[in-house]
């Protein structure tokens, strides 16, 4: 039955298990994917038999793969309960988005001193098509490879650690984005991309961070991590109409 099991139809650029490879490699590859482009929602139940069946891969190979994305904290396994998509609290988003604002100027600052021509040309490339995908609609395309510019800008910054500590904060970023975005879903994250591609190509360091801090701006106040905006308690939601019967009781 591993026949089934084939390689991305279109390549992710976030190493080489979106090109060949393990099959748990490509398994990885796919699950990272689909949630980089949202289409796995935070708390999706990830069953071991059915993706066994869809990839056509023992639950072995299926387990394996789960736990690295688990490692990457996009997936929680519970015990006898199966693996889940993970879904970030408020404070868990926020200390994800404080650690990426930290990684990104280190990676921005690196790629000023590191990234080659040919380098900043794959990340306008990576521009263009991020661009198109949005313009005709993708928007997980788009949002896909808005994550995958950010890790080959990681790669360009020529810092194997945070190459990998930037690939599981962008993908609990897309995570996070999922769960909280609010108002506007809107991306204009190309053309800030092609500004920070342009400053690094200038060898300015200044620029190059200022416009990456400028952006992660951009993507946290799209968030509403507004702990008391909603909750799923319906005691909590309508507390207000329970005080007001108390004190009318007591009143009574």
């Amino acid at each position: 039955m591993n026949e089934q099991l084939q390689p991305l139809k279109k390549p992710a650029r976030t190493g080489k298990a979106g090109r060949s490879g393990t099959q748990d490699d490509i398994v990885y590859a796919h699950i990272f994917e689909a949630i980089l482009e949202q289409r796995l929602a935070p708390g999706t139940k990830l069953s071991e038999e059915a993706l066994g069946e869809i990839f056509g891969v023992s639950r072995t190979i299926i387990r394996r793969a789960l736990s690295r994305l688990a490692h990457e904290s996009v997936v929680l396994l519970r015990p006898n309960r199966g693996a889940v998509v993970a879904s970030p609290t408020v404070e868990e988003a926020r200390q994800v988005f404080f650690s990426r604002r930290m990684v990104e100027r280190a990676i921005t600052e690196l790629a000023v001193q590191h990234a080659t021509a040919d380098q900043l040309n794959e990340l306008r490339q990576m521009v263009r098509e991020e661009r198109d995908s949005f313009s005709r609609g993708d928007r997980g395309a788009g949002i896909r490879l808005s994550g995958e510019f950010h890790l080959k800008l990681a790669e360009a910054a020529g810092n194997a650690p945070l190459v990998s500590f930037q690939r599981s904060l962008v993908s609990q970023t897309s995570l996070i984005i999922a769960q909280y975005e609010s108002g506007n879903r809107s991306h204009c994250s190309y053309d800030e991309h092609m500004q920070l591609i342009d400053a690094i190509e200038a060898r300015d360091a200044e620029q190059a961070v200022s416009l990456m801090m400028h952006h992660m701006d951009h993507i946290d106040s799209k968030l509403n991590l507004d702990e008391e905006s909603a909750s799923d308690d319906l005691h909590a939601v309508f507390s207000h109409l329970l005080q007001s019967k108390k004190r009318v009781s007591s009143k009574g």
